[in-house]
């Protein structure tokens, strides 16, 4: 359920805010759906990792990745685009699953 939610959120809110939207995705889904242990932080990772690797496949291959491999260039990738396109969604993860982490305590603050 948290998986889906992440994922929904971080789809409107990225349409409305700009990258950190994820942010708020995965802050509302620690919030409203309480998991338990590493799950608090590895589904809206999970979530926001996947979401982010198709939305930056689908953006970049309409125009033949002719940006995507321009950067990955300047990063220590040899022109792997599909390296940067990993990178770029465990970025994205990773500011998901700690701000899960956060919804999450904060919701417990109030529960309580």
């Amino acid at each position: 359920m948290n998986f889906i939610i992440t994922i929904v959120l971080g789809a409107v809110l990225s349409e409305l805010l700009p990258w950190w939207s994820v942010m708020v995705a995965g802050f509302l889904s620690g919030l409203f759906v309480p998991l338990k242990k590493l799950a608090i932080f590895l589904i809206p990772f999970l979530a926001i990792t996947l979401f982010w690797v198709v939305y930056a496949y689908s953006l970049g291959s309409s125009n033949d990745f002719i940006l995507a491999k321009k950067i990955a260039v300047l990063f220590p990738l040899e022109g792997n685009v599909n390296l940067l396109l990993l990178i770029t969604g465990i970025v994205g993860g990773i500011a998901a699953g700690v701000s899960a982490i956060l919804g999450n305590q904060f919701g417990k603050l109030f529960r309580k």
